[in-house]
């Protein structure tokens, strides 16, 4: 049986799970009576909820085609650029991958991002024009793009000679040609068994055992579990293996307890020998996480590892302090809070945590702001209570000049023709650059932008406000430039609670002139704490707590029930990106809560003024 490993890479929201859903169904995974999930490989509650995939995940597939039985391991990869880390690591353990384009939207920001990882490893993607099926598609334009973006992006010609397929993932079909339909998949797993080589490591099977670990998880059974790709040799349980660092130092000795497969969805443990060229996980070794080497007791020299790119955003978590703190979490503490962080920096390489000068705060540094709110929320679910700060980007220096550096971002926008003004009004008044801009069909624009990522912390929701709902904006990292000065980023005011106690709808009810609402009637709220946005740009301290003074005089009509406009709740990330520099952000298992720093009114005063 011959083997093939590919990874499934796009832009966000291209179609990769809902077309690896198809191929496991078409490929014989699930049984005739099984009930099918749909996004099967994303498990994950938040991917689920969020409708994105965080976490590359593997699985496996029998394909019986014309080359006869083939296993083909697939890896459905993350599309935002949060996640990029895993992408990079992926692709190193495959031989091709298959670039999935939406045939409407078309090349976008991500594409780039990942076909640019794709190319720079020497591997050779399939096209695949997914979504053929859509009103608006034009997958000719489209697949000429693909081809511009691969000359633009230092394809060899072997590279720039790819095939391409035309597919609807939904519907389930994949054909070589749009004037020949097909009702299956078995063009694409046909091509893919044609076009990708098999593994190279499958000629080393009988030299000593080698593995380079990719990716990592803990497993409440096994303990810790790494996978990744043999290089050379076999792998069974009990044997005797070590673990190097990049730089070949020996981290720890160990025995192989379990070695489990990709059979389908599901990681079985198998007991025959697992060979070079096959994707497995390994359990046995307690201190070894990704980037290291596993290999036989022998050998002394460690796999070359991907370097991953530098994070861009930081922000500040710190132990929640507030006079609500420890009523709703469980995990309240430093010491919990440090060990969690470390936690998953161990395990995802894109995210460095570092110790701060302040007591009880952490600076955790990652790829954007919906990478730590994914990492802050999954801490939420698990009953943690922390304080978080608003984003800043991670600065830069030139080795040569000392020149202050910051990342730049590039972006695209897709918004009706008549929101094209006031985007570019107020990206330009945030240092942003015009690269592009032209219709995109539909009455749309597209435009392209370069613009600072500091300067896009807290715009998405001014931007939805702005074309109604209507716009998408995409970014990527692109690289550091010279700082480009400060931007002025104004934001109105908020209304602050000056007392400690529970809102009242009467006096939430006389408030609502003067701004937006963050709470409702009946809840918990104290001194610091902002309940609201004031419509002047000045901070605003009110008492939301203000009863109505009772009189012996009762008017009819005078005491109907009051009608509270309902509260704008922020999400975790909206709050992050709407604060600012001296104010926290409250998250418990149960509550979102925006805050002042400095509490009390007086000394708050008193600190500006210092300042």
């Amino acid at each position: 049986m011959s083997l093939r490993n590919i990874a499934i890479i796009a832009h966000v929201d291209h179609g990769k799970t809902t077309l690896v859903d198809q191929l496991l169904a078409q490929s014989g995974v699930f049984r005739a009576n099984e009930a099918q999930t749909e996004r099967a490989m994303d498990s994950n509650d938040q991917e689920r909820e969020r409708g994105i995939t965080i976490l590359a995940k593997c699985t496996s597939v029998l394909w019986h085609g014309e080359a006869g039985d083939t296993r083909i391991n697939i890896i459905d990869t993350p599309g935002h650029a949060d996640f990029g880390g895993e992408v990079e690591r992926i692709l190193g353990m495959v031989d091709g991958c298959v670039l999935l384009v939406d045939a409407e939207e078309g090349v976008m920001p991500q594409t780039k991002f990942v076909l640019g990882k794709a190319l720079k490893m020497g591997l050779k993607p399939i096209v695949c024009l997914n979504k053929v099926d859509r009103p608006h598609a034009d997958p000719d334009r489209v697949l000429n793009d693909a081809f511009d973006l691969f000359a633009i992006m230092g394809a060899t010609d072997e590279q720039l000679d790819f095939p391409h397929i035309y597919a609807s993932g939904k519907q389930g079909w994949a054909t070589m040609d749009m004037a020949k339909p097909n009702d299956n998949l078995g063009p694409l797993f046909d091509l893919i068994v044609k076009h990708v080589p098999s593994p190279k490591a499958e000629v080393r099977k009988e030299e000593p055992f080698q593995m380079l670990a990719v990716l990592i998880e803990s497993d409440p059974f096994l303990g810790r579990l790494l996978t990744g790709r043999i290089e050379a040799g076999k792998a069974v349980p009990g044997m005797s293996i070590k673990a190097l660092s990049r730089d070949g130092k020996e981290i720890e000795r160990g025995r192989i307890t379990k070695v489990l497969a990709f059979r389908g969805l599901k990681r079985q443990p198998i007991d025959e020998p697992a060979e070079a060229g096959d994707i497995i996980a390994i359990a046995g070794l307690s201190k070894a996480t990704v980037a290291d080497t596993l290999c036989a007791m022998d050998l002394t020299e460690a796999l070359p590892a991907q370097p991953i790119d530098p994070p861009t955003i930081s922000m500040t978590v710190s132990v929640n302090d507030s006079p609500l703190a420890g009523r709703e979490g469980d995990k309240v503490q430093s010491r919990v809070i440090r060990d969690r962080l470390l936690k998953e920096a161990e395990s995802n390489v894109a995210i460095k945590v570092s110790e701060t000068a302040e007591r009880d705060a952490y600076e955790v540094a990652g790829r954007g702001e919906l990478q730590l709110g994914v990492l802050i929320e999954s801490m939420r679910r698990e009953g943690f209570e922390v304080s978080i700060s608003r984003p800043r980007v991670v600065f830069q220096t030139d080795p040569e000049t000392g020149e202050r550096l910051e990342p730049m971002e590039d972006i695209q926008i897709d918004v009706d023709d008549e929101f094209s003004g006031i985007v570019i009004e107020k990206l330009s008044a945030r240092k942003a650059e015009l690269k592009d801009m032209g219709p995109s069909g539909g009455g749309k624009t597209r435009i392209q932008l370069l613009a600072p990522s500091r300067s896009l912390i807290g715009y998405q929701g001014e931007f939805l406000t702005d074309t109604r709902g209507s716009g998408v904006l995409n970014r990527v990292f692109s690289h550091y430039e010279p700082y480009k000065g400060p931007i002025d980023q104004q934001r109105k005011g908020v209304l602050i609670s000056n007392s400690d106690g529970e809102t009242a709808a009467y006096a939430l009810w006389n408030l609502e002139d003067r701004g937006t609402m963050f709470v409702g009637g009946g809840e918990k709220t104290y001194e610091g704490m902002i309940i609201g946005e004031n419509a002047r740009t000045d901070d605003l301290d009110v008492n939301p707590m203000k009863a109505k003074q009772l009189t012996n005089v009762r008017a009819s009509g005078k005491d109907e029930a009051i009608r509270l406009t309902p509260p704008r709740r922020p999400t975790l990330e909206q709050a992050i990106a709407y604060i600012q520099e001296d104010e926290l952000v409250e998250v418990t298992p149960k509550n979102i809560r925006l805050r002042k720093k400095v509490l009390n009114p007086s000394f708050r005063k008193r600190r500006v003024k210092d300042e």
